[in-house]
């Protein structure tokens, strides 16, 4: 149960990505970030006040508040990124935010093995070579790679704060509603000040737009919501490095869909860069 949760959780984070990299070329961030979370809490608050979930409520809806407050702020770095692009470097220096849970288990009293150091090392270099220079046309852009990795600190913070939110189902119902409803308030907040500077809110064309891509918009929300309850179940049914081992697949079906719609090719020193951070996570995670 804990593999199939797992990769269920890596195809609709992948999913989840690859429809978000897409709205953010088109419609602001921020926008893209609120909108689908909002269409979210709207979905989950039907299903909480369907399973009573309310009833469940304790002071584990905290850890909840916390994956909501840098959940946002996570796939805000994430989506501009894969603005940038290309996705399929973009992705897989994503999925280092696995480090994150395995750092917890550190301090909790693990000792890193020869396998972890050598993720260490492994990974970094994919960074290196994911957004080095090139002898021929133009590198990763530099801020695509910072921003990449700031999402990757922001989503294993998440993944490891909302495995500790609930331990039954329903209470992963109402887990997921807080944080979701955190997500909109703080991303909210942020679109206001962003608009306060000058920043934009609405696309090229206005709402009409927004309206046009409600659907798509309404998948990456959902998309996500499944994926972090899937990755809370796999994290509970079994050991958590298994479980994060295969949720930090999702970057392959990120990439495989950027190949198959965007017909994205990578330079060959991407290449290696973006599969040696995904074999470094996996050795992460795994040591």
């Amino acid at each position: 149960m804990t593999a199939l949760f797992a990769l269920a959780t890596s195809l609709l984070w992948g999913l989840a990505d690859f429809g978000g990299g897409l709205l953010t070329r088109r419609i602001p961030a921020l926008t893209v970030v609120v909108v689908s979370q909002l269409l979210a809490v709207v979905v989950l608050g039907g299903i909480v006040l369907a399973t009573g979930a309310w009833t469940e409520a304790g002071p584990q809806l905290w850890y909840a508040v916390g994956a909501g407050v840098v959940g946002p702020a996570a796939m805000l770095a994430f989506y501009k990124a894969l603005a940038l692009g290309p996705m399929g470097v973009v992705s897989p220096l994503g999925s280092l935010g696995v480090v994150v849970p395995v750092s917890v288990g550190l301090l909790v009293g693990d000792r890193p093995g020869l396998v972890q150091f050598a993720g260490i090392g492994v990974a970094i270099l994919g960074v290196v070579l994911a957004g080095g220079p090139e002898l021929r046309g133009a590198p990763v852009q530099r801020q695509a790679v910072l921003l990449t990795l700031v999402a990757a600190f922001g989503f294993g913070s998440v993944m490891a704060l909302i495995a500790e939110a609930s331990t039954t189902v329903t209470g992963l119902f109402l887990a997921l509603f807080v944080q979701r409803v955190t997500n909109v308030l703080v991303g909210g907040g942020a679109l206001y000040a962003s608009v306060k500077r000058g920043g934009l809110a609405l696309p090229e064309g206005g709402p009409q737009v927004i309206r046009a891509a409600l659907p798509a918009l309404a998948f990456v929300g959902l998309a996500d919501v499944a994926a972090n309850g899937t990755y809370a179940i796999a994290a509970q049914q079994g050991p958590v490095t298994v479980a994060a081992v295969l949720a930090s697949l999702y970057p392959v079906v990120t990439s495989l869909a950027a190949y198959g719609v965007l017909k994205e090719r990578l330079r060959a020193v991407q290449a290696a860069g973006a599969g040696l951070a995904l074999v470094g996570t996996v050795l992460l995670a795994t040591g």
